[in-house]
């Protein structure tokens, strides 16, 4: 049975998602949910379903991003996970803490890679005139964005679309993408999933 760490900022939505879907029959559980941001909402969704928690605020460390990721990777460490789920968590991950969880990192991006990586994808896509969007699972690598992709859901851009509406869309595509891509990655099946538009 693999063991699963969820990475968390917010509230938690992708992360409960993938928790929940974690029952049963499925090669994987969730063994901890961390936080960088101690009154996350995330973190009272992970309690409620009984999955321990762990607080590693960033704010103390100021800029000093290794001696954060050094206090994280501690966390993590003592959890031993065989996978790292990042699920809305806002910190940008050195290329050496990546590097010693190599393979093992999954993403979730709200657009369809290689386009739009960081911030803003939905206004940005609204402004390039785009006909869809979607979301994307990848594997992390020290590159931002820009990890083998191991699944795609796309949704329709509607022309009275506002950033908030596509997002509000493309979030319901998370919550089944993001899920599926895991249960498969946890038996160990990489081949890329791509959904079809709703």
């Amino acid at each position: 049975m693999k063991r699963v760490a969820l990475l968390i900022s917010g509230g938690g939505s992708n992360m409960e998602t993938l928790a929940r879907d974690m029952a049963g029959d499925h090669a994987a559980r969730p063994v901890l949910v961390v936080s960088n941001v101690r009154d996350a909402g995330g973190l009272a969704k992970a309690r409620a379903l009984g999955i321990e928690t762990a607080v590693v605020e960033h704010k103390p460390f100021k800029k000093d991003r290794a001696a954060f990721e050094a206090a994280l990777g501690d966390v993590l460490q003592r959890a031993r996970p065989d996978i790292i789920c990042l699920a809305g968590f806002m910190r940008i991950l050195t290329a050496d803490f990546v590097a010693n969880w190599e393979g093992k990192i999954l993403n979730i991006h709200p657009s369809l890679l290689p386009k739009y990586k960081g911030l803003n994808t939905h206004a940005r896509a609204l402004e390039a005139g785009d006909t869809e969007a979607g979301c994307s699972v990848h594997l992390v690598t020290a590159a931002l964005d820009e990890g083998p992709v191991l699944g795609q859901s796309r949704v329709p851009v509607h022309i009275d679309d506002s950033p908030e509406t596509l997002a509000a869309r493309v979030l319901e595509q998370e919550h089944i993408l993001y899920p599926l891509v895991l249960r498969r990655f946890a038996a160990g099946d990489v081949t890329q999933v791509r959904l079809p538009a709703p």
